[in-house]
């Protein structure tokens, strides 16, 4: 893309953000579609190709790719956590399969446990954090793959999935990162009280371990059995420039802060320009989720459905919380227990470097760079994740090395 382009999308945003008042709904329709890059995680200014199918036959293609898709499909025993605004934040759990021993088999056992008031200890929980408007289905090969092998918790982060909107930001709180991390508390408090966690966050996701760690030392130091890094970033996401030439991402920082408050003050008008831009849409999501060429068009398609679904006015309540985030301090608190740090090497939104400067201060850790991957890793490529997520369990004393067995692919996951 040159430079000219990238500048006259820009533009194009800037003039939409002057005109945020007027019933122009095909000029907000660009501005949904330039703060939809962000919904992936990036920034606007992005040229996509013409498409040459109809635009009949693109939506009836989006709608039979709906129909057939089995992602976001696995669901778990529904449960809630209140943060400390009164948020309500919804969760899922998947329990673990546990065969039974000798001692639990007939009515001795039982007998016995009634008497001596034997009590099974707490297992280990694997709890998974999403990223940036995504939600706890973005998890769906990973969540395939271990189902019944761990204690997992999946869960939809304020404002995002099926979490309530964010009591505070309705009070015109700005959202943080530190409160994130104090909304991850308020689900391990409710959902995994008590026991070894291992926590597993992608991109937002992993920003919110780093601030839990960074605002509860204890819980780390006493129960964080292990901690899987996907591609996330400690700090410095404001020197991000998303793929773009220079002179394109600073056009873009400097509009960008009027954009957002037009946008979010515009949410409803916005919504109805998005929907209108589908086509442009898909191809920034494409652009910056994937890094892959060949991507299925169902997984494609899902990415879409999972961004579509946050709604326009919390993509710009949350987008400033990342340009002050800087949890690299935090970091050290990881150093006692497994890390895994993985990122795409095409990841456009939160670049590889991001994993490698972790990892710089956490030398102990596994870093692993997926080739021909982006920001979605998990999606793109999931055996490889879920692959070495199995792996971080083991490493970890989670599960035992013999349980592991094809839990590392999802090719014949449950639902597809």
């Amino acid at each position: 893309m040159s430079e000219s382009s990238a500048e006259a999308v820009v533009a194009a945003t800037a003039n939409v953000a002057g005109a945020a008042g007027a019933a122009n709904w095909r000029r907000a329709g660009i501005a949904g579609a330039a703060i939809g890059v962000l919904a992936a995680g990036a920034a606007a200014g992005v040229a996509v190709e013409r498409l040459t199918v109809g635009r009949g036959m693109r939506k009836k293609a989006r709608l039979a790719l709906d129909a057939t898709g089995p992602y976001g499909s696995l669901r778990g025993t529904p449960g809630r956590a209140v943060a400390d605004d009164g948020t309500e934040l919804y969760y899922e759990i998947d329990e673990v399969e546990v065969a039974p021993t000798t001692a639990d088999e007939g009515a001795s056992g039982s007998r016995r446990r009634r008497l001596f008031g034997r009590k099974a200890p707490a297992p280990v929980t694997v709890v998974f954090s999403h990223g940036y408007c995504l939600g706890q289905d973005s998890w769906h090969f990973q969540r395939a793959a271990l189902r019944g092998l761990v204690r997992a918790v999946y869960w939809d982060q304020r404002s995002h999935g099926r979490s309530e909107r964010g009591r505070s930001q309705a009070d015109g709180v700005p959202v943080g990162i530190d409160q994130l991390g104090r909304d991850l508390k308020a689900v391990i408090d409710a959902a995994a009280p008590e026991g070894p966690v291992v926590l597993a966050g992608h991109s937002m996701g992993g920003m919110t371990m780093m601030a839990l760690a960074d605002q509860y030392p204890a819980l780390i130091r006493d129960r964080v059995a292990a901690v899987a890094l996907i591609g996330t970033s400690s700090g410095k996401l404001g020197e991000v420039n998303f793929g773009l030439p220079v002179a394109g991402v600073n056009a873009v920082r400097r509009v960008l802060p009027g954009v957002l408050k037009a946008l979010g003050s515009q949410a409803e008008l916005v919504e109805k320009g998005r929907r209108a831009t589908a086509d442009l849409f898909a191809g920034l999501i494409k652009r910056y989720s994937f890094g892959s060429k060949d991507v299925d068009p169902a997984v494609a398609r899902f990415a879409e459905r999972l961004i579509e679904a946050t709604p326009i006015d919390v993509v710009a309540e949350f987008y400033p919380a990342f340009t002050e985030h800087d949890k690299s301090g935090a970091l050290p608190g990881f150093r006692d227990v497994p890390v895994l740090i993985l990122a795409g090497d095409k990841d456009l939104v939160t670049p590889s470097s991001h994993s490698e400067a972790i990892a710089d201060v956490l030398p102990e850790a596994e870093l692993v760079i997926v080739p021909d991957a982006g920001h979605l890793v998990m999606l793109e490529h999931p055996e490889t994740v879920t692959d070495r997520l199995a792996d971080l369990l083991v490493r970890s004393g989670t599960v035992p090395a013999a349980n592991v067995g094809g839990h590392g692919s999802t090719a014949q996951q449950p639902g597809r």
